[in-house]
């Protein structure tokens, strides 16, 4: 079985950041694929500033195209309801020593909030990638509390950390470019930029 992570989110837009810290993960962990899972409905996001599931999910197929170990689903595009991550890493039924699930440091923290944290900890091993110049300490009483929570104490195993490096690149500055009719040359694939401009995307709203 090929050994894979698992990088879910909203995309919205996918940008070089994403790509970046993936290709980094993929070598740091020796991993045979990378598989973005865009989310259709994220559960801890607003949806008014999402663009449209169908939309996001074909910048990730276009940015991740040429990459040989670069990988999209759309498993939960095809599925009702909240885009859970537990739901996700069960019908991907891959043998947990062969599945990792790429986190942020801050998103780590609040692990505790997803549904079935546990459960997910048993599906997955969890790669957490702390964001540059933040002060993520795997000693923290904040971090050991979500270890212990998750049960990664009782299997005597730590989350995988990987300091990735981290491009000043944000979705929400990159939307508030396009609205603004600014460039984003550089920040994201020009075949992203060409499908924002084409579909028109990101062109009213707020963050």
């Amino acid at each position: 079985m090929a050994r894979t992570a698992v990088f879910g989110g909203s995309f919205n837009p996918i940008h070089y950041g994403h790509l970046l810290l993936a290709d980094e993960v993929l070598d740091a962990l020796a991993l045979d694929r990378i598989l973005f899972v865009p989310a259709a409905i994220p559960p801890h996001k607003s949806p008014a500033y999402l663009a449209p599931a169908a939309d996001r999910y074909a910048m990730v197929e276009l940015a991740v195209v040429g990459h040989p170990k670069f990988a999209v689903s759309d498993l939960e595009l095809r599925r009702a309801g909240p885009s859970y991550t537990v739901d996700t890493l069960e019908a991907l039924r891959i043998p947990r020593e062969d599945v990792f699930l790429i986190v942020g440091s801050e998103t780590f923290l609040d692990l505790l909030t997803w549904r079935e944290p546990r459960r997910v900890a048993r599906l997955a091993r969890i790669v957490v990638v702390p964001r540059v110049g933040s002060a993520f300490d795997p000693e923290s009483d904040a971090v050991r509390k979500v270890v212990r929570e998750i049960g990664l104490e009782a299997i005597d195993e730590e989350p995988l950390i990987v300091r990735a490096t981290s491009l000043p690149i944000s979705a929400s500055d990159l939307r508030r470019r396009v609205r603004e009719g600014r460039s984003v040359a550089y920040r994201l694939p020009e075949s992203v930029a060409a499908y924002i401009q084409a579909k028109r995307l990101y062109r009213t709203g707020g963050a």
